[in-house]
């Protein structure tokens, strides 16, 4: 491999850095919800899974059933990290053009 091949290569990487970090921007300015109980739950993630917002309504409060309570906030965050991955590696898709790189949002 000659150095104007390998230099070649090494643009094309920075090239490919640069998109990834452009795509982890905008999935960082992308919202996901969730709610689980009939709306009781409900959670907002970003693109790059950071929980931001949570809501239970005060009647699940009002309960006063723990268990309730932890199951339904447990399905709202098991969903919401699931629609995240999907958003995620839709992104990507769209990134390598249809081309799994091992290792990328698995």
């Amino acid at each position: 491999m000659s150095l104007k091949d390998l230099g070649g290569l090494f643009k094309q990487a920075q090239e490919m850095q640069s998109k990834m970090a452009e795509v982890q921007r905008d999935l960082a300015e992308k919202r996901v919800e969730v709610s689980t109980g009939g709306g009781m739950v409900k959670i907002t993630a970003n693109g790059v899974n950071e929980i931001l917002s949570i809501h239970i309504d005060d009647e699940l409060i009002n309960m006063n059933d723990r268990e309730v309570l932890e199951d339904l906030i447990m399905g709202a965050v098991n969903e919401v990290h699931r629609k995240v991955k999907d958003l995620a590696q839709e992104e990507m898709t769209r990134f390598t053009g249809g081309v799994k790189i091992p290792g990328l949002f698995s």
